[in-house]
């Protein structure tokens, strides 16, 4: 029976998930964006998300907890600096999975997995808001944020 079994093995054994999943985190937290299968994408969300948690919280204890995920000086270093003020303020959700289509050798659906608040398309400076007032005529107001 499979009760209360809930990580996505991978088809890999501990040490070795743990390795990749440490490692996935670490290049995510470096490169910002990283393209991946979607099982692999899920369960690195799950990874990922208590530790940018812990993160907010800028002292010795969280950041040897936090190294003992990651393994990786440069990724904690990251991960504390002052460009992830953004993700301070969030009170979650700090990542965001977008399917995009299928490997070709064994038809596994791919994905890329981002951080949110580093996504430049989204987050523009102008956002154009068109209120219409009849059919004919509409008024569009720039916004500046």
């Amino acid at each position: 029976m499979n009760h209360r079994n809930k990580n996505n093995a991978l088809k890999r054994k501990r040490g070795h998930r743990k390795s990749m999943l440490s490692n996935m985190a670490s290049s995510l937290i470096k490169n910002k964006i990283i393209f991946t299968t979607l099982s692999k994408a899920k369960t690195l969300r799950k990874y990922i998300e208590p530790i940018i948690t812990k993160s907010k919280i800028d002292n010795l204890s969280s950041r040897r907890n936090i190294f003992s995920y990651l393994r990786d000086k440069k990724a904690v270093s990251e991960l504390f600096k002052d460009s992830f003020h953004k993700v301070r303020e969030r009170p979650g959700g700090y990542t965001r999975i977008l399917k995009n289509g299928h490997r070709l050798g064994d038809d596994a659906t791919l994905s890329l997995i981002e951080l949110v608040d580093f996504n430049k398309i989204y987050h523009s400076k102008k956002r154009v808001k068109i209120t219409r007032r009849s059919k004919k005529l509409g008024k569009k107001e720039i916004i500046n944020e």
